[in-house]
């Protein structure tokens, strides 16, 4: 028997996705409503995943006033060159951030390589966020953080 050619294959790892708690239906927007997404559910049927909202994560309460960048979008926010500010005018900066960094702590911590994350959201958005209230190009700071760590990240309008 020739045991140098015998290979041991690891057991497949089960894939688990990070989720945008709104998107599964939790009342965590900050109009305290949420996203649910019927898509978004069909495609994680009978998979394992964890669904946290990382503006809660960062200490936001629910409902909350909403948020928009200035100055640049969340890759910027992450460089310390741009800002999240509410409707209220006050900064929300940090607690973007320390949402952002909780998240990625969680992913982290359970071995998750995909998000699945809510378009437009100052968090969560993949492709799109609001700048001074208007639509732009641009990924939210959670989102930004995870792409720089090689999460795989699609947004709920791409499911």
């Amino acid at each position: 028997m020739h045991n140098d050619r015998i290979r041991h294959i690891p057991k497949a790892v089960k894939k688990m996705y990070f989720v945008s708690a709104c998107l599964v239906g939790e009342n965590c927007r900050y109009d305290g409503n949420n996203s649910y997404s019927k898509k978004v559910m069909e495609f994680l049927s009978g998979k394992e995943y964890i669904a946290l909202c990382p503006e809660e994560l960062g200490g936001l309460p629910t409902p909350r006033a909403p948020s928009s960048f200035r100055g640049g979008t969340g890759e910027e926010v992450l460089l310390s060159d741009a800002k999240i500010i509410d409707a209220n005018k006050v900064e929300r900066t940090n607690e973007f951030i320390k949402g952002a960094e909780r998240s990625l702590s969680t992913i982290k911590e359970k071995g998750i390589t995909h998000a699945i994350l809510k378009e437009r959201s100052p968090s969560c958005g993949v492709r799109e966020v609001y700048l001074k209230g208007e639509i732009v190009e641009g990924m939210g700071v959670t989102a930004a953080l995870l792409k720089r760590e090689s999460i795989v990240i699609l947004s709920d309008e791409e499911i």
